[in-house]
């Protein structure tokens, strides 16, 4: 064997045995061990550590075994303690402390976990509960404007106000906000009498519900004026709401608990209010929040862009303006399609006559 360099740390049990082959045959030639390990550049506490175990020259894991690491005894208490709560814990934190709990072994929750996935005990999750499905919309809540409106609450914690939007489902026109400091049945009815006023609705809501009780599942002709959308927020579901709502001619519909997406219209205004006009969240006085909200709204109706409805305005969309502009837009690309063919062929064909050669014969 031949040493040209320095021994590496780690050394496999063919190195090992090579290096004290090499060893023993130059004691065994008079030399001392100490001069060995200087010439082939090796610690002699390493060599001696090798010649103690000539028969298990492989090289161990490092570290040796920690002085505070668990007994077998604790080890087979962890396991008996997962096998006898392990259903009811369902955490190897909370088995950790039921193990020092009933007084049975006291380890770490890392520790505990290491134990179970050293023996390959592992925890069983409950079942997640079904979802149920979304409770579609009533036969006679007709997709147009003016007959599906969405509401929700948002926060702006700076200058701690509640922000109560109501928008209209199918236009996306946002209708009219309230901004409180309270989240109760109050802002709620406050809120729609304004929009029901504001869209021309709200004599002809009370009319509707001075004719009698209206029952949005009866066949008597008094169907609801409109679909009010919410989550179950305490006060969409409040009593002081539900009675407000059949005075004025509203049914409700409540999306399903912990599930914003049945949700999503209101959400999405929500969050791109929050989003394109970040300088809200800032705002600490109410009242300037207030004047701000007003004077987005109105760039929000009638100047932005709304690509869930075709990239038409709300406003255009609300006052029945949205189906004709996208009808033009898809004329004008038409239109500007044939023009274009009709430039470039024709740039072509003159091409083609300037570069063909004249017959024979033509002077």
């Amino acid at each position: 064997m031949a040493v040209t360099g320095p021994v590496p740390v780690r050394v496999d049990a063919v190195g090992k045995a090579g290096l004290l082959g090499l060893v023993d045959h130059a004691t065994g030639e008079g030399w001392s061990l100490q001069a060995v390990c200087e010439v082939l550049k090796i610690s002699r506490r390493r060599v001696e550590r090798w010649q103690a175990r000539r028969t298990d020259l492989a090289d161990r894991k490092p570290g040796g075994v920690a002085v505070n690491g668990l007994l077998d005894d604790e080890v087979q208490q962890i396991l008996a303690v997962f096998n006898e709560w392990g259903e009811r814990d369902r955490s190897h934190r909370r088995l950790a402390h039921r193990g020092s709990y009933v007084g049975r072994f006291w380890a770490s929750p890392s520790t505990v976990r290491r134990v179970l996935i050293e023996s390959d005990k592992h925890f069983r999750p409950l079942p997640r509960p079904v979802r149920g499905e979304r409770k579609p919309f009533p036969d006679w809540a007709s997709y147009k404007p003016n007959s599906l409106w969405i509401y929700d609450t948002t926060h702006f914690t700076r200058c701690g106000a509640k922000v109560l939007i109501i928008e209209d489902l199918v236009s996306r026109k946002w209708l009219t906000h309230l901004v409180s400091s309270e989240e109760t049945t109050t802002q709620v009815q406050a809120a729609f009498t304004t929009a029901l006023e504001s869209e021309g609705l709200l004599k002809e809501a009370l009319a509707r519900a001075a004719t009698g009780r209206v029952d949005p599942d009866a066949d008597d002709g008094l169907t609801p004026l409109l679909l009010a959308v919410s989550d179950n927020g305490s006060q969409m579901i409040a009593t002081g709401t539900r009675r407000f709502m059949a005075l004025v001619a509203i049914a409700q519909h409540f999306g399903r608990p912990s599930t914003p997406t049945d949700q999503a219209w209101i959400e999405s205004l929500n969050g791109t209010l929050k989003t394109e006009w970040p300088h809200l969240l800032a705002i600490t006085d109410p009242a300037v929040l207030r004047a701000e909200l007003d004077r987005i709204q109105i760039e929000y109706n009638t100047v932005r862009l709304h690509s869930s409805i075709g990239y038409v305005t709300p406003d255009d969309e609300h006052q029945g303006r949205g189906e004709a502009i996208r009808a033009a837009r898809r004329k004008g690309l038409h239109d500007a399609h044939q023009r274009r063919l009709a430039h470039h062929r024709q740039r072509r064909n003159n091409q083609i006559h300037n570069h063909r050669p004249d017959p024979p014969g033509v002077d």
